[in-house]
């Protein structure tokens, strides 16, 4: 009889491999999220008989009904106090959020902060007692064809393990919107809806990735965020309940073929500097128009979107080494990025978007005849400028700027203050009671 248990204790110890200590290790911290959308709209009865004539009178007089949509997501816990690491879009929208651990025990939780540009979120839930978390590693050092494993809620079904293998690294996702999303790690673990927000781990059980995105036109291939990327986006969001974007005051364009064959390369890579602001971390740092940004961080840039979607990723005070290409030798600089200064905001808006603005109010929206008091009015447009060519015209009015409401001076500051990148701005104009959005790229 002890005979058998040695040889039973030692199969056992055989069969408890790095990948099963590492489940052992990680499954704790990882959280299954279920959210609440609650959408209040009136119906018309009539509609199902193709009349929809009536829909105004019932959005009026008929008390709405409520429903409620549940949708599932994982998460992973990143330290004892509760703080929770996942996807934006799992949280999005939601009036509730619900937590179960792998214990069963659940809770509610509050968002602290999240960020569509990272598709990333923190949200928070509260424990009298001490709860299992994960410590993040790192993604600089992956290799393709190293083993992974994913841990997650797909499709309801609780903590559930996949395991595959790192297919590829830095791939770039078209996500709409002329969306680039930059640099996630391409796996073969099966990651299917539920999973997403969940942890992409090692075989040592170290956080490497955040699952996030699933290839809709094959079978078993998915992405995640590098832990890397995360890191910088999730002390954001947790100390300030946002993301402030660094601000580089370098604008950039495409190299075509024409300019490829001008400055010698020979393939399709790198952007091309076309204008540095004065006093900027680019100025300061001896960026100069007519260099080419050949790599960011020691990661090559393939064209513009891949420019911008790397920059979206670097925050207030992060250092950025990079490689750029100047009289055909390749050289390093470094720069630390910074937010656009409230004192830069009018030379930006005139040197950069060739407007000149004015708030706008009350006596000034009777004087010009305006539809509305708020916003920023235009007040001049410089000839050939960004603005000029675009169409831009004096009396037009700002509203929006990149999805942030401008009603006044403050607001249009604050704006201006969140633009990581000003080589492409989307603006929100008002003329005469028409509103229509501009996409302005210097």
């Amino acid at each position: 009889m002890l005979g058998q248990s040695l040889v039973f204790a030692e199969q056992s110890y055989n069969r408890r491999t790095p990948l099963v200590r590492a489940v052992e290790k990680v499954s704790p911290a990882v959280v299954n999220i279920y959210t609440t959308e609650i959408s209040r709209s009136a119906r018309n009865p009539f509609r199902s008989f193709g009349n929809n004539s009536f829909d105004q009178f019932f959005k009026r007089f008929i008390p709405p009904i409520e429903s409620q949509r549940r949708s599932l997501g994982s998460g992973v816990l990143i330290d004892g106090e509760g703080f929770i690491l996942t996807n934006e879009h799992v949280i999005a929208k939601a009036a509730k959020i619900h937590v179960i651990l792998s214990d069963k025990q659940e809770f509610d939780a509050t968002v602290i902060g999240a960020d569509v540009k990272s598709d990333l979120a923190i949200i928070k839930i509260t424990s009298a007692k001490p709860l299992p978390y994960v410590q993040m590693g790192r993604s600089d050092d992956l290799m393709i064809g190293e083993q992974v494993l994913t841990i997650g809620n797909p499709f309801g079904l609780q903590h559930t393990v996949t395991t595959g293998i790192i297919s590829a690294l830095n791939r770039n996702i078209e996500a709409g919107d002329n969306t680039v999303f930059t640099d996630f790690i391409q796996v073969d673990a099966s990651i299917n809806p539920g999973n997403s927000g969940g942890p992409l781990l090692n075989i040592n059980g170290s956080l490497i990735g955040i699952n996030t995105a699933i290839y809709q036109k094959a079978e078993g291939i998915g992405f995640a965020i590098p832990i890397d990327h995360a890191k910088r986006i999730v002390d954001e969001l947790i100390h300030y309940g946002k993301v402030r974007r660094g601000w580089l005051g370098v604008s950039v364009q495409e190299l075509d073929a024409q300019l490829l064959r001008h400055f010698k390369l020979d393939r399709q890579r790198g952007v091309l500097v076309v204008g540095v602001a004065n006093n900027s971390p680019g100025g300061k740092a001896d960026l100069r128009r007519g260099d080419i940004i050949v790599a960011i961080d020691n990661h090559e840039v393939k064209d513009k979107s891949d420019f911008r979607g790397r920059m979206a990723s670097y925050t207030v005070n992060s250092s950025i080494r990079f490689s750029i290409l100047r009289d055909g030798k390749v050289m390093g600089r470094r720069v630390r990025v910074t937010s656009i200064p409230e004192s830069y905001v009018e030379e930006f808006t005139f040197i950069w978007l060739g407007l000149n603005l004015q708030e706008n109010n009350e006596h000034f929206a009777r004087s010009n005849r305006l539809a509305t008091s708020k916003g920023m009015v235009v007040t001049e447009v410089v000839p050939k400028s960004t603005g000029g060519r675009i169409g831009i015209s004096p009396g037009d009015i700002i509203r929006q700027m990149n999805q942030t409401r401008v009603d006044s001076e403050k607001d249009y500051n604050k704006a201006v203050a969140e633009i990581n990148n000003p080589d492409r701005i989307l603006l929100l104009i008002q003329r005469g009671r028409q509103g229509y959005y501009l996409t302005l790229e210097p």
